[in-house]
């Protein structure tokens, strides 16, 4: 085999993380094809493929039963015959008839090449759904290799695995540089059965239910639960919480001694602003402390049993209640799953 091919090999198996051995496994089934298709009636069995990568050679065999009579030439010879192969032949036992390997380098050559454009591919497709099958639905840590200057677009890598995170995953006004190592959220694996790729966000709300989990023991172990989260990435999220333990402060131990278990959260997330609110099974005080940081006098629930309601503030808090384009409106309707109608005390009536 020519030197320049292992040398090949190798350059692909340091390039993609592919062992040279699983390569070499292919490119043999692609010569075996070929000599089947010039030794049509031999049996594929009896075709023996080798690459030798240590002496950079190429063994090629027709193994052949020694038989009294033939009958079947292409997979049969007879013992005269064999013994002009092997002093050691005799009926029973099995000859090997070695072939030219010239031809075959060609075939080699191309089959590599094929290797490279398709097996290859396939190879790459069953790595990725192993790396990430564990991964799915995880926060994880990623480095920022390279950032694309005209999309923003940025390639990271996870465990030595190249990910695509695009621009409109990532944090509104975050910019990220080369070298920098940031948490994403596994969303999950993209076109499994063809051509897979991993779609990975900073934007997902489930990213903040993750660091709570990395940064809050409470809530890793199951003592603290996170009962809903809404999310607007970049400037605010609001997240619900609730414990069976009536000795143990939700709310505290999400924030932690002197802030730091949110503030280490928050410093994640670029400054994006966290409410932490407190879940209960009443709808309407539920929905009065999704409305934090706004004072709420009254929520009236629907009658007809849909979920909307009306919900009473202060006069001078109408607008902290909806917030800046109705943002803490939007993100308690989303944490509660209420329509949510916001009037002021004292309406203004006109004549």
């Amino acid at each position: 085999m020519n030197k320049e091919f292992f040398e090949a090999l190798s350059l692909l198996e340091e390039e993609n993380g592919i062992e040279a051995e699983v390569l070499i496994e292919k490119i043999e089934q692609g010569i075996l094809k070929a000599v089947k298709r010039d030794y049509p009636n031999t049996n594929e069995e009896n075709i023996e493929v080798k690459i030798d990568v240590e002496k950079n050679r190429l063994n090629l065999k027709i193994n052949k039963n020694v038989v009294e009579e033939v009958e079947d030439e292409a997979n049969e010879i007879s013992l005269e015959d064999a013994l002009e192969i092997s002093k050691r032949a005799k009926i029973g036992s099995k000859v090997a008839i070695k072939l030219n390997p010239t031809k075959f380098k060609r075939i080699a050559a191309q089959s590599a090449k094929q290797s490279i454009r398709s097996d290859i591919k396939e190879i790459e497709r069953e790595r990725l759904l192993s790396n990430y099958q564990d991964k799915e639905h995880e926060c994880v840590s990623a480095t920022v290799q390279k950032v694309e200057p005209g999309t923003g677009n940025a390639i990271l890598t996870i465990d030595g695995s190249e990910a695509y995170l695009v621009r409109n995953e990532q944090i509104p006004g975050e910019t990220l540089h080369e070298g920098d190592i940031i948490k994403v959220y596994v969303v999950g694996i993209v076109n499994p059965e063809r051509r897979p790729s991993v779609k990975i966000s900073r934007t997902h709300r489930d990213l903040v239910k993750r660091l709570f989990e990395l940064e809050i023991p409470e809530v890793y172990d199951g003592t603290v639960e996170i009962m809903a989260i809404s999310r607007e990435a970049g400037s605010r999220s609001k997240v619900a919480v609730w414990s069976k333990n009536e000795n143990v402060d939700a709310i505290g131990a999400c924030i932690g001694p002197r802030r730091s278990r949110i503030s280490a959260i928050v410093n994640e997330l670029k400054g994006e602003k966290i409410d932490i609110i407190p879940y209960s099974e009443d709808d309407a005080e539920f929905i009065a402390s999704a409305l934090s940081p706004a004072d709420v006098i009254k929520v009236t629930l629907a009658e007809d049993g849909t979920r909307a309601c009306e919900v009473v503030v202060p006069d001078d808090q109408l607008s902290l209640a909806i917030g800046n384009r109705g943002q803490n409106a939007k993100l308690a309707a989303r944490l509660t799953g209420y329509k949510i109608d916001i009037g002021p005390e004292n309406p203004i009536q006109i004549d």
